[in-house]
């Protein structure tokens, strides 16, 4: 089932998501729900409080980096088959130099800004079965992993610009609180009232 989006400026977006067990109910039911919504939103990713659920849980597909020219190929053959379930993850450690890259978010849509990040992390996470892994990652799964893990700790792209980015953008966020944007998924606004 394809669930709606929670738009920037839904309380739900700042919350720290709490830890999960197996007991969660029907988790098999909502990770192929946000896999599904995330593939009908053309997404990379989908964490558990962008469609309303303040857990530690997030999905990643990063394999429409495979075609892209630009890229290494042994980082193009990783990112095909980087598709994972990350439950109560954690970042061990952030290593390497800060590099820009351009993001966007789909709780946030037709707003892509430069964010710098770190280009090497390891992590420690507890897939679908709750097997314990530890991984590391570098270059743009670092940065997918990165940008999702900062959603359940309540933290969005736009938190990481520039005072300036962020007064140049502003209208923008505010109008995307509104529900005053097209998307080609589907939506929920914090400041729309439901019929």
């Amino acid at each position: 089932m394809i669930l709606p989006i929670v738009a920037y400026g839904d309380p739900v977006l700042r919350k720290v998501g709490v830890e999960i067990d197996k007991d969660y109910p029907k988790l098999d039911e909502l990770i192929a729900n946000m896999r599904e919504t995330m593939y009908k939103a053309s997404g990379l990713g989908l964490a558990a409080p962008q469609i309303g659920k303040s857990i530690r849980l997030f999905i990643i597909d990063a394999s429409p980096f495979e075609d892209d020219k630009e890229l290494e190929e042994e980082e193009r053959k990783f990112l095909a088959n980087f598709n994972h379930v990350f439950i109560n993850p954690k970042i061990l450690k952030e290593e390497g130099d800060e590099w820009a890259f351009n993001e966007g978010c789909l709780s946030i849509p037709d707003v892509r800004e430069d964010v710098f990040r770190q280009e090497q992390i390891t992590v420690e996470y507890q897939d679908e079965s709750f097997e314990k892994h530890t991984i590391t990652l570098n270059g743009l799964a670092a940065r997918v992993f990165q940008h999702e893990y900062d959603h359940i700790e309540g933290v969005l792209f736009t938190d990481k610009l520039s005072s300036l980015k962020k007064r140049l953008i502003k209208k923008k966020l505010e109008n995307i609180s509104k529900g005053k944007i097209k998307a080609d998924y589907r939506m929920r606004f914090p400041n729309v009232k439901r019929k």
